[in-house]
């Protein structure tokens, strides 16, 4: 039974608000070439053929229980990407994966730590006292080393705070500590940086990164109130259940991983305070100092040992991608990349009966839109100006992974891609007003962003969560760190029904369905009308980027611009 009652008459109201909205069409862009290019009949009739029952209808597919979530390198995931792939197929557009198919095979290793012959032990600094053994899972986890059968290390323990070197915020964790030779112990997040700025320093990898030129040999991370909030210690255990994955190189080994880290832990709330007794400052002062921006580094009275044996297994996902071609001659040999992750956290052993983990919202409601933004721009006369790529990426969950291989080894040349447009989890639970483009402060793209908004009388606002880092999260960050200019579009909190609060909303879909098997296609309040609306940003931003003559370019001085441009211009 349809639930909106409005749906019965034959009229949908989606379709009566995008009537009038395309009589407003281009107010408030600000830039004349944009509102020209955006005032198109072509675009008016793409705009209409986005359909809310469209974007249901892919959803209901990909989340059912049918492909047990969609867990990396399973069958489930498997159908899921037949599925894109013939979708794709069936509009016409060219195969952009391996071997003129549509599919583009990623190499992982997968690992696990052998939780019986696996151990972190705290031990004394001054010999003084006894040892203590930490327990698997209650106090600690780890998650296997992606190069070596088993690793040890012993060593004494520096708390760096975040472990950040930032020298552009003239910022550094390690400025006045030795940790050569060391275990570090350290924050998740960063300092109050701009908000992708925080991000990007928040990442594991850069963390990791700087332990490494830092020389220390081990990597523990403490846990605090603001993790806890963002992704508790009891939901890491609980993910224990799939393996670990990296990326294979051609010569088979784990991109992204550093041997210099001979352990690498995380610890739950209460060992994060254990791990602090007998030092110069307790962890409730570490806590209160981070409030400021400035957490401490000092010596720990303990140092530990960890020991890791890990069971790997090599194996695949694929990606899966398309091409669009481009109608201009010149522009056609430049790509705007469309990308969504197909992954999400596939199946365990059944809790309260249901032991799926569908992902209705993360993330088959982003590549759903991506199938109706693909379907609209590729039944444009004229075809847009650039060809426009479309990928749906494996393993984000895993850490960013389909998308970083892609990135790393496109099926087009990398100097070709002129910009991402990425779709991760449309909260569809309220009638948009408004949307959030993370990364667009830093290029070219945040204007495009905002005639996209203004040719749907949306309006656009920053990023409402900086804590929870979302510009590194999701599959955009990939295409960054190779130079690419990125934007992540997600609704806002603001309503178009007064009487709803987005905020409240979203926080409770966090705490109770983020992750969780509730996040399926039976919650309750799911707003196709409102994905629509979202999905036709999202058209608007790539097809205003494959029509303009210039490609997007980073704003002079940008961070991510000095730090990363160079690798594929």
């Amino acid at each position: 039974m349809n639930s909106k009652p409005w749906m019965t008459f034959g009229v949908s109201l989606s379709t009566i608000l995008l009537a009038s909205l395309l009589q407003a069409a281009g107010e408030g862009t600000g830039d004349p070439q944009a509102t020209r290019i955006l005032q198109h009949d072509s675009v008016s009739s793409a705009l209409a053929a986005i359909q809310p029952h469209a974007i249901r209808a892919h959803m209901a597919f990909l989340a059912d229980d049918l492909l047990e979530g969609r867990g990396t390198a399973t069958r489930g995931y498997d159908i899921g990407a037949r599925y894109v792939a013939t979708q794709f197929a069936s509009m016409g557009l060219r195969p952009a994966g391996a071997g003129n198919t549509y599919l583009q095979p990623v190499p992982l290793r997968g690992v696990v730590a052998d939780e019986v012959h696996s151990h972190l032990r705290l031990t004394p600094v001054d010999k003084h006292g006894n040892s203590t053994e930490l327990k698997f899972r209650e106090d600690y986890i780890l998650r296997g080393d992606f190069g070596r059968a088993s690793s040890s290390v012993q060593a004494p323990i520096v708390f760096v705070g975040y472990g950040i070197t930032a020298p552009s915020e003239h910022y550094d964790d390690y400025a006045h500590i030795d940790a050569k030779g060391k275990i570090v112990a350290l924050l998740f997040g960063a300092p109050s940086f701009e908000s992708a700025l925080k991000a990007h320093y928040s990442s594991s990898l850069q963390k990791s990164k700087n332990a490494v030129a830092h020389g220390a040999i081990g990597v523990i991370v403490v846990d605090d109130p603001v993790l806890e909030g963002l992704y508790s210690f009891a939901k890491r255990v609980r993910d224990l259940r799939t393996p670990a994955f990296r990326w294979l190189d051609t010569a088979g080994m784990a991109h992204d991983y550093f041997p210099q880290i001979m352990g690498f832990a995380q610890l739950s709330m209460a060992a994060s305070r254990a791990l602090f007794d007998g030092s110069s400052m307790s962890i409730d002062q570490v806590y209160e100092a981070a409030k400021s921006g400035r957490p401490p580094a000092f010596d720990l009275a303990v140092g530990a040992r960890i020991d890791t044996v890990t069971q790997s297994q090599d194996i695949g996902s694929s990606n899966v991608a398309a091409i669009l071609p481009g109608s201009d001659p010149t522009l056609a040999s430049e790509f705007v990349v469309y990308s969504a992750h197909l992954d999400h956290l596939g199946a365990s052993p059944a809790n309260d009966g249901d032991g799926i983990y569908n992902g209705a919202l993360d993330n088959a409601s982003g590549t759903a839109i991506m199938l109706e933004t693909a379907r609209a721009l590729s039944q444009m006369r004229p075809r847009p100006r650039r060809s426009i790529l479309f990928v749906a990426v494996t393993a984000e969950e895993a850490g960013l992974l389909g998308s970083d291989y892609f990135a790393n080894n496109p099926t087009v040349p990398t100097s070709a891609i002129v910009a991402n447009v990425n779709i991760d989890e449309d909260k569809m639970l309220w009638p948009i007003r408004d949307v959030v483009a993370y990364g667009a402060d830093h290029s070219s793209l945040g204007a495009v962003a905002h005639a996209a908004a203004g040719r749907l009388q949306l309006a656009v606002s920053p990023d409402p969560s900086p804590e929870s880092v979302a510009f590194v999260r999701s599959d955009q960050y990939s295409f960054v760190q190779q130079g690419v200019p990125a934007i992540m579009p997600t609704p806002g909190f603001k309503s178009l029904d007064p009487a709803i609060d987005p905020k409240a909303l979203s926080e409770h879909w966090e705490q109770t369905r983020y992750h969780e098997t509730g996040d399926d296609m039976n919650q309750p309040g799911l707003d196709f009308e409102s994905a629509a609306t979202f999905a036709r940003f999202a058209f608007l931003c790539g097809y205003l980027i494959a029509e303009e003559p210039q490609r997007p370019t980073w704003n002079p001085g940008d961070f991510f611009g000095v730090q990363y441009a160079s690798h594929s211009r």
